[in-house]
């Protein structure tokens, strides 16, 4: 269920969902506004060959109250907003439809697990053919909140934990098992299924 503005209202104002700093203007009427804060960070191109998911990214920091995105180019952003989301609740990051009417993408894996702390990175691609300047302050994105069923057996503890910048990809810190092939062909598996 999707909350409403009364809902994140109450929420906020009983500290149960924390979303700082937040002004009357960033709540609408299913979601908070977050703005655009002054720390991104792009990837070093002249410093690596090819990103791979087993080694870490170099990426080159800007701070400052403004940035150009170039045409066809990808960097990373964070929102103003630190947020504390509780182990029962979790959100979607959408980009403004007025932002996405210039040409520039916004993502962030569009999701925010329950029990998340911290500054949402996001990541931001231009694509359209001019250069778009990207203002600190100005609202860049909206995070929509939805009621679980139950509150998490295991909520987010993970690797972007209590973010305060922007903070690039760490997939290289993944644990997961790789798997080559199938252990058991499809067929077999949709005739036990």
């Amino acid at each position: 269920m999707i909350l409403s503005d009364k809902t994140l209202k109450a929420m906020l104002k009983s500290g149960e969902l924390v979303v700082d700093p937040i002004d009357e203007q960033s709540i609408q009427p299913a979601s908070i506004d977050c703005r655009l804060g002054d720390n991104f960070l792009v990837v070093e191109q002249n410093q690596m060959h090819v990103i791979t998911l087993d080694s870490e990214i170099k990426y080159r920091e800007h701070n400052g109250p403004s940035i150009i995105i170039p045409p066809l180019s990808f960097l990373l952003a964070t929102t103003q907003e630190y947020i504390e989301v509780p182990d029962n609740v979790t959100s979607f990051v959408e980009g403004r439809s007025s932002i996405g009417r210039i040409g520039l993408f916004i993502q962030n894996a569009g999701w925010v697990d329950p029990g998340f702390k911290g500054r949402i990175t996001l990541e931001l691609y231009n694509a359209s053919s001019l250069p778009i300047k990207l203002e600190a302050g100005k609202r860049i994105c909206q995070l929509v909140f939805c009621s679980m069923d139950q509150k998490a057996e295991n909520p987010y503890r993970g690797k972007y934990q209590n973010q305060r910048k922007t903070v690039g990809s760490r997939i290289y810190q993944d644990t997961d098992r790789v798997h080559i092939g199938l252990e058991q062909p499809l067929e077999e598996i949709k005739k036990t299924a």
